[in-house]
């Protein structure tokens, strides 16, 4: 009996796939007039560059499976923002599909994505609790039943060289993602798949329906048969940075979402849970040079010393030694030499040249989820409950854009395959991968900013420069711990960088060094430069009597005795 059901289920799901490619060419043979999307201000003009089919041809696909009976009932077809042409095209299908057409309010024009996308919140709610502008999403509980699901996507207003950020556009993705999810998950675990036409130049956002649940594409539609347990957690999330994202809040609150996913399909949260186990991975990049091993050999300690037993993978080009390699291998981490990826729009011999080396990362197709970190952080305790946020997520930077130096990211060659793709075409507004990242990822998630507390120190209320308690990580700004010497923070010594100078955290990566073992210790001496540096500017903060009066310190680490060449 359940082997009866299963293939029958198996049967539907195939046919469906194969319903789904005849729509996309039955599309194709109706030219619709340029669109109007329900703001007067939000227009999206579709133009068609592929010579379409005939409509007996297309018809014929679609009377084929009729005929052979495939289904046992109607198909049901939900239209999101598409135009009477497209809906009457499937009116006519001799009664075999139902159509509904689905209704939502628009998102206000006046907000805009500064308005979902906010440079700092409250995430504490120590003064109020965050919240986001309403994204009016339909009543899913009127939307039943469906199997495939036609939606025109509107494009922005954006430059060519800029990622997409509209809210109308946002507010379509999200309509359409409720409802395969709602449609699809079911309180009984027996899922339906649910299909989905997109119409437009764009596509869909990427970041809601991955490149791996394209079925085809055809000049201007694309037909995707979307994964629920992912999407799942998509809809699930905030619809911006304006709140942090619910995983993190110890009483659970799923309030914090402005739209209520269908019951049935949310108590299903345990239960997913525990059928897939998900593959994860701590992961960092070293390229052009060896002056980040020492760094990258403390993250992994940092990370074993707060009892992860998850894999720790490093990307590397050819520029560390044999040494170094045996050193980081020690250290825990599973080594993985790579090409290095030149970032289009960085100078030549800048810092950041080779950082779009870090797109690597979405290689690592071994894992289902990734934790990159740089290598100039350590870890203060355990953060394994990250891995349960989807891509992209990460703690935020300026306005609207994102900090890429910790990232949860979920590794796809097809993904990999479009930024490349994109990588001289979207512009970096640093130059390096952060700018490149956010130009991709436009919609991302907001994980605490002590998560990636990133060591600077701009408040006149804190002149010792002392850390935030509860901190998960420490981001070091400036000049590292490790070229400094132990006794106390170097970045004290130029006037110019006291911001990035604090004593607190400093003392916080020699315990990770202390904690070490001695073999791993030796990774991290000082050179014959770098000590004479450290001097150098000992005693320009001297002549200048910086009032901190770190130049003071009489030394002590045992370093400054065995320089290495």
């Amino acid at each position: 009996m359940a082997s009866s059901k299963h293939s029958c289920q198996k049967l539907f799901i195939s046919s469906l796939i194969l319903l789904s490619v005849s729509l996309t060419f039955l599309v194709f043979s109706f030219q619709p007039k340029p669109e109007h999307d329900f703001d007067d201000h939000r227009q999206t003009v579709v133009h068609h560059h592929k010579k379409p089919l005939s409509i007996n041809t297309q018809k014929s696909l679609f009377d084929d499976l009729i005929e052979r009976k495939i289904f046992s009932q109607r198909i049901k077809i939900g239209f999101v923002n598409v135009d009477e042409n497209v809906k009457h095209a499937y009116d006519h299908m001799h009664g075999e599909v139902e159509t509904v057409n689905v209704d939502f309010r628009p998102v206000s024009k006046e907000l805009k994505w500064e308005n979902f996308f906010p440079e700092w919140i409250d995430e504490d709610a120590r003064w109020h609790e965050p919240s986001c502008p309403e994204v009016p999403m339909p009543k899913l509980e009127d939307y039943r039943d469906l199997d495939v699901i036609v939606a025109r996507v509107p494009c922005g207003s954006g430059m060519e060289k800029q990622g997409i950020r509209d809210v109308f556009r946002l507010q379509v993705n999200l309509v359409v993602a409720n409802l395969v999810v709602a449609n699809g998950l079911t309180e009984g675990g027996d899922d339906r798949t649910v299909s989905v036409i997109f119409i437009g130049s764009c596509g869909p956002m990427q970041e809601i329906f991955r490149c791996d649940d394209l079925m085809t594409h055809l000049g201007e539609y694309w037909v995707y048969k979307p994964e629920l347990r992912r999407l799942r957690q998509k809809v699930q999330m905030p619809v911006g940075s304006c709140q942090i994202a619910p995983l993190h809040r110890e009483t659970g609150n799923r309030e914090i979402q402005r739209y209520k996913m269908a019951e049935y399909s949310t108590r299903r949260k345990l239960n997913d849970h525990k059928l897939y186990h998900q593959r994860v991975a701590y992961a960092t990049v070293l390229h052009s040079s060896e002056a980040y091993v020492c760094g990258a050999i403390a993250l992994a300690q940092s990370i074993i010393q707060n009892n992860s037993t998850n894999d720790l993978v490093l990307l590397h080009d050819s520029s560390l030694s044999q040494k170094s390699l045996q050193g980081l291998r020690d250290a825990g981490w599973k080594t993985k030499q790579i090409q290095p990826i030149r970032s289009p729009f960085a100078r030549k011999n800048a810092y950041n040249e080779w950082n779009y080396s870090k797109l690597r990362l979405w290689q690592l197709t071994d894992y289902d989820k990734v934790i990159f970190i740089d290598a100039d952080l350590i870890i203060l305790k355990n953060i394994e409950k990250f891995f349960a946020y989807p891509q992209l997520s990460a703690a935020p930077n300026d306005k609207v854009l994102f900090n890429s130096g910790i990232m949860v990211i979920e590794p796809s060659t097809c993904l990999f395959e479009d930024m490349m793709s994109k990588s001289r075409r979207l512009m970096s507004y640093n130059g390096g991968d952060q700018g490149f990242l956010n130009e991709v990822f436009t919609w991302w998630h907001r994980l605490p900013v002590k998560l990636n507390y990133l060591k600077i120190f701009k408040r006149k209320d804190n002149p010792n420069h002392e850390m935030e308690k509860g901190t998960y990580t420490i981001h070091f700004l400036g000049l590292k711990p490790w070229a400094c010497y132990k006794d106390y923070d170097c970045n004290w010594d130029m006037a110019n960088r006291h911001i990035f100078a604090s004593d607190s955290a400093h003392k916080r990566w020699w315990r990770v060094y202390d904690a070490m073992p001695k073999k791993l210790q030796q990774y991290c001496g000082l050179t014959k430069h770098m000590d004479a540096r450290i001097k150098k500017w000992r005693g320009k903060a001297k002549n200048a009597n910086l009032p901190d009066g770190h130049w003071k310190i009489s030394v002590k680490d045992p370093r400054q005795y065995h320089l290495i060449d």
